[in-house]
């Protein structure tokens, strides 16, 4: 009965495609000047069928022979435009010229100028050139200054995501998944990003409430498109920081695309801005390529492929940082010895086979690898001494040394491996029609990790010290307090989804709905998860300039393998899948201030945490307590405006309030009381014990205040020379003493994130202006001259904590548990960068 079951199935989807006889409408779209248009969204009405126009102002569509349709045509900066065609069995050509001015939108067809149909943020690819980077990794900046986004670190292409960390969030590139290196501990060593934003096409971005057919996080989905070139282009960017080319390329024949991109950085420019002293010499430089080959209209194959070498390499000399209140100031000076070499090297390739038998089918075949082959070395030897500052303002020595409150040494030592291959295939299809569009698929993954470590720390402060020392039996050595450890992991995964996205009408009110739901199941866990996910977005008749968005769902989180490995080296076998229940109401208007077009949206989310694993955050090392299980939640509100603040120009402001808190299941510490009842660190004083249960803490990415601006102006009556500025604030983050339970970490630093980035671009050579053949200058479309001055505002922003001992005190020589001071690790200073980009 299954079995006919499913032949009918297949036997009436063949027919639906055969007899659904479908024809093209084509043409082009220009303004009033006969500018051609690209990005006009063209749309027939009450289906989910529509398209974007190229760069040349051209689009198709495949609509039903001998049909009648209402075609819709919006933009946000020109009037729309509607034309009722009935569809021959030949199809037709329709040009369209559009009218300025008029933002009167009836916005289910205005998504794509903030989020699609899909709940899915679109960011527009053209402000990369433009965007004041200090990274190198243009996409992810342009991503930390959007809704529910934050990030503490410029160095770093990382970001946190509505509560999340770091490994909550999905990236793809053309539908291929991609991974970050495991070993990374800071933003100097983490080095370019996979996305490389010369080849980029398209941006859509998800803070939350993402569709089925996204894999199983618990935060965000990035998900980029490369460039299909249409003509002979390419580029050279040259500045102090970095050099980076692309060449684009297309046969004469049509059939075969390519482009590709190379970029190399050399950072010790900007790494002399540390408040560690020393010799830099790291070397970032990666080689990309997206081709394809259209064997004929049905069907085409594409090759995306990356290597990627980040080479670390540090000779710390002396550092100084200035800490404490208004009322306690202090000084710590560190010397150094010795030296620090990282190496991440990958590889990276994807194969992409595409069938379209018609317009209702589309059929894709994927399969991917990843290698990473990590090594992490160092030993450092640190001498240093924390001293009290003068604070009188009017004494003559205001910021000089007045007492020594302690000296000591740590020596730090690593030698760690580790090598990954992670491998997949994949099949997706795609069944569209006037009203539905039912997408479905299926992955299966293989990883091996294999790990080692051995890592550990000698700590002396004037005649107090915790050293490694070592047990010795039979076979091997064991150090204390350190991390020792040799992993291979294997882990099969197999997942599976299918979602249908509707279009229709409740009277005069458009409805889009999208339900879906997933599966997966690994060998490690052995857990088969069930996750459905819903969306429902409502134009209402009543307010034409609204629109409003319902989704939920269950995002659940298998454990990878950082989130499996303890704070020693070894790993958790009994570990489950995170869990987050998330509802995501979403309102998006589109309004017109100083008579300009503007696009206001706002999100209010609230996320129920299950079985999640407690982490502290060093820097960008993400150590997970692996035995510990939690419960939370994450709740807040997002708000941007988006449009021309200057006539012209995007730019936009976000504001973001967040909430996440956490309970460790049973976790607990204990007071120790002397006889008249107080707390007490002496351990002969002790005569009682209390066990506390510290109950909901704030999670390590609590930071309740999130702004991000992205701004651009020119100077009047002369665009050729531009202004861009990128602002961050954020406030301060949970932190604590490492590896001594959750419950310290409640601490918040008096200092929020505050950071600006500014560009002054001066245009060399225009498009428009031809020069003859020989001429120095005939080979380029365009010239721009770049002066940046990141972080103008001089703020060193604090990455993470130096935890220091003190040495026990002659009134209390036998504590319990030893004094820590936390001496801040600063990031970047200010820093001026002149950059020159040429277009051929």
């Amino acid at each position: 009965m299954r079995k006919l079951f499913l032949l009918f199935l297949m036997i009436l989807f063949i027919s639906l495609s055969l007899n659904a006889q479908k024809v093209k409408i084509f043409g082009t779209i220009t303004d009033q000047k006969g500018q051609k248009l690209p990005g006009i969204t063209v749309r027939a009405d009450s289906t989910n069928i529509f398209t974007n126009t190229d760069p040349q102002g051209y689009f198709e569509l495949k609509l039903l022979a001998n049909r009648s349709y209402k075609i819709i045509l919006t933009s946000l900066y020109y009037q729309d435009d509607t034309l009722l065609i009935a569809t021959s069995d030949v199809g037709n050509e329709y040009n369209f010229i559009l009218k300025d001015g008029d933002i009167s939108l009836n916005p289910i067809y205005a998504i794509a100028f903030f989020v699609d149909e899909t709940g899915m943020e679109r960011v527009s690819s053209k402000n990369l050139s433009v965007l004041p980077d200090i990274s190198g990794n243009g996409v992810e900046t342009l991503i930390k200054t959007g809704m529910g986004v934050s990030s503490n670190n410029e160095l770093s292409a990382q970001y946190n995501v509505r509560g999340g960390n770091f490994d909550e969030n999905l990236i793809y590139v053309n539908d291929i998944q991609i991974y970050r290196p495991f070993l990374v501990r800071s933003g100097q060593q983490e080095g370019l990003s996979f996305i490389n934003s010369d080849l980029v096409n398209s941006i859509k971005f998800s803070a939350g409430g993402f569709d089925a057919k996204y894999d199983d996080k618990m935060s965000s989905v990035l998900d980029i498109n490369y460039k299909e070139p249409t003509d002979f282009a390419a580029s050279a960017t040259i500045s102090l920081l970095s050099t980076k080319t692309h060449i684009e390329a297309v046969s004469k024949n049509k059939k075969f695309t390519t482009i590709a991109g190379f970029r190399y950085k050399r950072s010790s420019y900007l790494f002399n801005t540390f408040e560690v002293k020393g010799d830099y010499k790291p070397i970032f430089a990666d080689f990309q390529s997206f081709s394809t080959y259209k064997i004929n209209d049905k069907f085409s194959v594409s090759l995306l492929t990356n290597v990627t070498s980040n080479e670390y390499n540090f000779l710390p000399v002396q550092s100084t940082s200035d800490f404490g209140t208004f009322s306690q100031r202090m000084s710590v000076d560190i010397y150094y010895e010795g030296k620090e070499k990282d190496s991440y090297q990958t590889l990276f390739g994807a194969l992409t086979f595409n069938y379209q038998p018609n317009s209702n089918w589309n059929f894709k075949l994927l399969a991917s690898a990843y290698h990473t082959n990590e090594s992490e070395k160092f030993d450092i030897l640190a001498q240093y001494y924390l001293n009290q500052v003068e604070d009188q303002q009017d004494s003559v020595s205001n910021g000089d040394s007045v007492l020594n409150l302690g000296v000591g040494s740590y020596q730090t030592h690593a030698r760690n491996y580790l090598n990954a291959l992670i491998s997949d295939v994949s099949f997706k299809a795609e069944w569209s029609t006037d009203y539905h569009l039912i997408q479905f698929g299926t992955k299966f993954q293989l990883e091996q990790i294999d790990d080692i470590l051995s890592e550990w720390k000698y700590v002396d402060s004037a005649g107090f010290s915790t050293s490694p020392f070592a047990i010795v039996d039979d076979n091997y050595i064991h150090i204390y307090s350190t991390i020792k450890a040799q992993n291979s992991l294997s882990i099969t995964r197999l997942s599976s989804y299918i979602q249908d996205s509707y279009n229709f009408n409740i009277g005069f009110t458009k409805v889009k709905s999208t339900f879906g739901v997933r599966g997966a199941y690994n060998n490690y866990t052995n857990e088969v998860l069930i996750s459905p996910r819903f969306s429902i977005l409502v134009s209402p008749d009543w307010q034409k300039k609204w629109f409003f968005r319902l989704s939920s769902g269950i995002y659940y989180q298998p454990p990878f393998y950082r989130e499996m490995r303890r704070f020693d080296g070894t790993l958790v076998t009994d570990i489950k899948s995170q869990r987050s229940i998330q509802l995501v109401l979403g309102a998006y208007n589109t309004i017109k201030i100083w008579n300009r077009p503007f696009k206001f949206s706002t999100e209010l989310y609230y996320k129920k945490l299950d079985n999640i694993i407690p982490y502290e955050l060093d820097n960008l090392r993400i150590k997970y307590y692996a035995d510990d299980i939690a419960v939370g939640y994450a709740a807040g509100i997002d708000f941007k405006l988006y449009g021309e603040f200057v006539p012209g120009t995007d730019s936009w402001i976000s504001v973001s309030f967040l909430s996440t808190m956490e309970d460790v299941i049973g976790d607990s510490y204990t007071l120790y009381l002397d006889d008249t009842g107080a707390v007490t660190n002496n351990q002969y004083l002790v005569t009682d014990t209390v066990i506390k249960y510290p109950g909901y803490i704030p999670r390590p990415s609590d930071q309740r205040v999130n702004i991000g601006i992205f701004f651009q102006d020119y100077v009047p009556g002369n665009d050729n020379i531009k202004v861009n500025l990128a602002y961050f604030f954020g406030t301060s983050v949970p932190f604590g003493p490492p590896q001594i339970g959750r419950y310290r970490a409640t601490l918040r630093s008096a200092f929020p994130y505050i950071r600006g980035d500014v560009g002054f671009s001066f245009l060399l050579k225009s498009p428009q202006r031809i020069y003859p053949k020989g001429h120095i200058l005939s080979p380029f479309k365009s010239i721009w001259a770049q002066i940046e001055v990141f972080n103008f505002m001089g703020i060193k922003n604090i990455a993470a904590y130096n935890w220091l001992e003190l040495v026990p005190n002659t009134a209390n020589p036998y504590p319990i548990s030893y004094d820590m001071i936390a001496a801040p690790n600063r990031l970047t200073g200010r820093l001026v960068n002149v950059k020159f980009s040429f277009r051929f």
